[in-house]
């Protein structure tokens, strides 16, 4: 099945949070449901856009509960291939790096995992009562896959030229 994608397909679910040990992972799962529902097999868990999308979540909503005071709610929206994820959290201060990223420590992130895998994010100041932190992610249709030849025999893997 084809999926609309024009700029005009929009879809979108907002829930609100009660903050406790089991919100990161009801957050996830409602991500994954959503891009099932909207994305279909391209947003399959397995696909690498899905995967870092449910990888964002995850640090996203870790970091409301550890920095910014407790997130109060998720907002899911689909335009066309692309999943915009917002979480508001009732801190007013920005989301900053606390230094350099240092692979080699447990934590710390959550940032660097936001430039390197989202196409756009950033955050919005929702006055004393907090802000929405929010990226993006694409979500490409998956290649056809090619129709496998049956090898002939005797042939093995080729490593290159």
């Amino acid at each position: 099945m084809e999926l609309p994608s024009g700029p005009g397909v929009r879809s979108s679910l907002r829930h609100v949070l009660t903050d406790g040990p089991g919100v990161v992972a009801e957050c996830r799962d409602l991500t994954r449901w959503a891009l099932r529902a909207w994305f279909g097999p391209d947003g399959d868990p397995a696909r690498m856009p899905a995967a870092d999308a449910l990888l964002l979540v995850s640090e996203v909503v870790t970091n409301a509960r550890t920095h910014g005071g407790a997130p109060y709610e998720i907002r899911l929206d689909r335009v066309g291939r692309t999943l915009r994820v917002r979480v508001g959290d009732t801190s007013p201060v920005p989301p900053r790096a606390r230094g350099p990223h240092r692979p080699g420590h447990p934590s710390g992130h959550g940032l660097f995992l936001l430039q390197r895998l989202a196409t756009r994010w950033g955050s919005v100041p929702r006055g004393p009562a907090g802000k929405t932190v929010w990226f993006e992610v694409e979500v490409p249709p998956a290649l056809p896959e090619a129709a496998e030849e049956p090898a002939e025999a005797g042939a093995g893997p080729v490593d290159g030229p």
